[in-house]
C-alpha cells in the first residue's frame, strides 16, 4: 500500500510540474496523474524508468527547433502539448498491463510487452519530431512516392534511424532491469519492436487513418473539424473514427505484441 501511495503522489508531481512547463494540458496532467500513478504505484522502478524514458526524451524533444516545426503544425491534429487522448494513446496500454501484472505476480509477459510498447510508442515520437527536420522530402511507407514534410505516412532516412534510437533507448533501460544472461536478446527483442509499432502506425496514417481536406489552404491534414485557418476541413480519406491518437495507441499495441512474441520464442 505505501508503493501505491507514493506512486500516485509521484504520478500526480510529475504530472503538475509538465502541467506548468507546457508539456501536458489540464486534461493531459490528470490523465498522465491516473496512469502515471498506476504504473508507478504497482509497478515499481523497472516500470517508472520505461515510463519516464519515454516521457522525458520525447517532450524535450518536441521542443527542439521550434521555429522549424512551425509551418508543419497545420499538419497534425494536435500540437506539442498532451491532452489526454494523447496520454492514454501513448500510456493507456501500459496502464492496463500494469494491472494485468498486479494480477498476475508470477507472469512475465505483463512486463515484456509494456517494454515493446515503450519501446514502439518512443520510437514514433522520436521519428516524428526528428523525421520532419530530414533535408530530403520523406516518401510515403506503401508507394514511396514523395510527399510533403509532416504528412501522415511519411517516412525518411533520418526518421527510420531516429525511430531507431529511440526504440534502442528503451530497450537498454529495460534490459538493465533483466535478469539472467538475457540483457542482449531482451535487447534486441525490444528494438524490433519499436521499430515494428513505428513501421505500423506509418503504414496506418498512409492508408486508413482519418484524412482530411482544407478548402482554403489547399492541403491534406488530419485537424478535424476545423484547420488552423479557422476553415472547416473535409473527409478525404480513412475511417473517420481512426484518429491520430487511435493510431498511436494502435502502433504502441503492436509492439507489445511483436515484443511478447519474439520473447516467446
Amino acid at each position: 500500500m505505501p508503493q501505491v501511495l507514493i506512486g500516485f503522489l509521484l504520478g500526480a508531481l510529475i504530472a503538475l510540474l509538465s502541467f506548468r512547463v507546457g508539456a501536458l494540458s489540464r486534461s493531459g496532467a490528470l490523465a498522465a496523474a491516473i496512469s502515471g500513478g498506476l504504473v508507478f504505484g504497482l509497478g515499481g522502478l523497472p516500470w517508472a524508468a520505461l515510463l519516464l524514458t519515454f516521457f522525458i526524451s520525447s517532450s524535450a524533444l518536441s521542443r527542439i527547433f521550434p521555429r522549424r516545426k512551425l509551418a508543419l503544425r497545420e499538419k497534425f491534429s494536435k500540437g506539442s502539448r498532451r491532452d489526454w487522448g494523447q496520454v492514454l494513446a501513448n500510456g493507456g496500454l501500459g496502464a492496463v498491463l500494469v494491472l494485468l501484472q498486479a494480477f498476475l505476480p508470477g507472469a512475465t509477459w505483463p512486463w515484456v510487452a509494456f517494454a515493446g510498447a515503450m519501446a514502439a510508442v518512443n520510437a514514433d515520437t522520436w521519428a516524428t519530431e526528428l523525421g520532419v527536420l530530414s533535408p530530403t522530402p520523406p516518401r510515403l511507407v506503401t508507394s514511396l512516392k514523395s510527399v510533403e514534410r509532416g504528412a501522415s505516412g511519411g517516412i525518411s532516412l533520418l526518421g527510420s534511424l531516429a525511430a531507431l534510437l529511440g526504440a534502442a533507448l528503451v530497450a537498454v533501460v529495460a534490459s538493465l532491469f533483466s535478469k539472467g544472461p538475457y540483457f542482449t536478446s531482451f535487447l534486441g527483442a525490444l528494438v524490433l519492436a519499436g521499430l515494428a509499432g513505428s513501421f505500423f502506425d506509418s503504414l496506418l496514417g498512409a492508408t486508413i487513418q482519418a484524412i482530411y481536406w482544407c478548402p482554403a489552404c489547399q492541403k491534406e491534414t488530419e485537424r478535424f473539424p476545423n484547420h488552423l485557418c479557422g476553415t472547416g476541413t473535409v473527409h478525404l480519406r480513412g475511417w473517420r473514427w481512426l484518429d491520430n491518437d487511435w493510431v498511436n495507441f494502435l502502433a504502441s499495441l503492436a509492439g507489445a505484441l511483436v515484443a511478447v512474441g519474439i520473447w516467446g520464442l
